[in-house]
């Protein structure tokens, strides 16, 4: 019923006419049906935010495990096994003059040094057999030590000093722990003869393990213990240098051309539709490419560091082009409706305004690009960088190899001392990448720019 203000006077429930529906106690958002549907939906959340953190949880391990994995194997490599004697550098020995010219001091024999130091630690050895298997206890490399030492300072001419001679790869491998001593003759490349004079060094306090400086300073050999990264270092360099130099001006200046200046025609369609497919073509193609051009046909020297970055420049130049346009697409319009409303041509507002905007993007590709380069052994194998090079390259044309290369020839050595030199070398080029990542970090906050 309703009152004389036209208010309506509610009835109590028990007042209710027979025959009609009651008002239901519950909102439709409140229903035991929308709360059970409420709590699936929470559960399906929490299932799938589960899984992705499970699945990134399984990817870090991974990745730990690696790096775990090529740490455990490769921080050895930084450590070398080497043995004090007493090295007597007498003319007789050497076969020289008591004032020999350096000439023959550079043609002496300075293995027989390290035969007498070591007759003279263990003279109960007399076989002819036997001694061949002392002396074999230090590297091939040491003399040739010998030889810098006394070319360096000729007063040590018949003087006495006591030296450390860099071991042997066995010798190393044993008393960093790698080879067991309790496994049968066979299955070891150290005698039980060689353990013992070993052990008996080892007690006098005449061996030794010194940071491996050889690893830093030294190029590729063939004996484990006298193998270096340095070579592999500054091929590596002197390519992505030059890659660098090649790759960003023709990179940055072919995305402008395209992005601000190239009419829309068929012909730009399918140059662009190249310029895409290219950046999928896998890198041995552009290998051939560089053996059959620039090698066979224009002649440039092989296994050079110049023929390694034009190679890598063509792999990386689809790369630089995608990201640059992409950065320059990241630029409002408004920038450059800007640029002309003052005056300013079209090159202007481009080169002043728009470019130094996306300059951040472009260098971030630049720098993906060079550490997809970096990485690269497929194209550089088919330029002849395979080959074993001992010298250091001093310049672009001269015969080097790169870090990649390096591994995998190191990878593929029987030897057990060039697996814990692999992994360092692989450390090495990890720390070569982290190093180009935190560069192209810092260029971007740089020249960035907000607008």
């Amino acid at each position: 019923m309703t009152d004389r203000k036209g208010t309506t006077d509610l009835k109590s429930a028990g007042d209710e006419p027979r025959g009609s529906t009651p008002l239901p106690s519950l909102s439709p958002h409140r229903t035991t049906g929308a709360a059970a549907r409420l709590r699936r939906r929470q559960r399906a959340e929490w299932l799938f935010r589960s899984a992705g953190l499970f699945a990134i949880a399984v990817g870090l391990g991974f990745v730990i495990m690696l790096f775990g994995s090529i740490a455990k194997q490769g921080w050895q490599a930084f450590v070398q096994t080497e043995v004090r004697l007493d090295i007597a550098f007498d003319p007789s020995a050497l076969g020289v003059a008591s004032s020999p010219t350096p000439d023959e001091l550079d043609q002496a024999d300075y293995a027989a040094l390290i035969r007498n130091a070591l007759n003279s630690e263990f003279p109960a050895v007399t076989a002819r057999q036997e001694r061949r298997e002392l002396a074999s206890l230090i590297s091939t490399g040491a003399a040739y030590e010998l030889r810098s030492m006394l070319r360096d300072a000729p007063a040590l001419l018949g003087q006495t000093r006591s030296v450390s001679l860099i071991a042997d790869d066995d010798v190393d491998m044993l008393v960093k722990g790698n080879i067991n001593r309790n496994s049968p003759t066979s299955e070891r490349r150290l005698s039980d003869r060689k353990i013992a004079w070993i052990d008996q060094l080892a007690s006098l306090g005449k061996v030794e393990r010194k940071l491996n400086t050889r690893l830093f300073t030294m190029g590729d050999s063939r004996e484990p213990e006298l193998a270096g990264l340095w070579g592999a270092v500054m091929g590596s360099v002197y390519t992505l240098f030059l890659t660098l130099l090649l790759s960003f001006p023709l990179g940055v200046a072919t995305a402008v051309y395209l992005e601000e200046f190239a009419p829309k025609s068929r012909w730009m369609d399918v140059v662009e539709e190249n310029i895409n497919n290219l950046a999928a073509v896998p890198s041995i193609v552009f290998g051939l490419l560089g053996l059959a051009v620039f090698i066979n046909f224009f002649g440039l020297p092989r296994s050079s560091p110049l023929v390694a970055s034009l190679v890598l420049t063509l792999m990386t130049l689809p790369t630089v082009i995608i990201a640059s346009r992409s950065a320059l697409r990241s630029v409002p319009n408004s920038i450059r409706q800007a640029g002309l409303s003052v005056g300013a041509s079209q090159v202007q507002t481009v080169l002043h305004h728009v470019v130094p905007l996306a300059l951040p993007g472009m260098l971030t590709g630049t720098i993906v690009g060079m550490a997809h380069a970096l990485g690269e052994t497929a194209p550089l194998l088919m330029i002849g960088m395979v080959a074993f090079l001992v010298d250091i390259p001093s310049g672009l044309t001269e015969p080097a190899t790169v870090l990649p290369v390096q591994i995998y020839l190191w990878a593929d050595s029987p030897e057990r001392a060039f697996a814990e030199r692999t992994s360092a070398a692989i450390i090495a080029l990890l720390l070569f990448l982290i190093t180009m990542n935190s560069l192209a970090i810092v260029l971007r906050q740089r020249f960035e720019r907000r607008w």
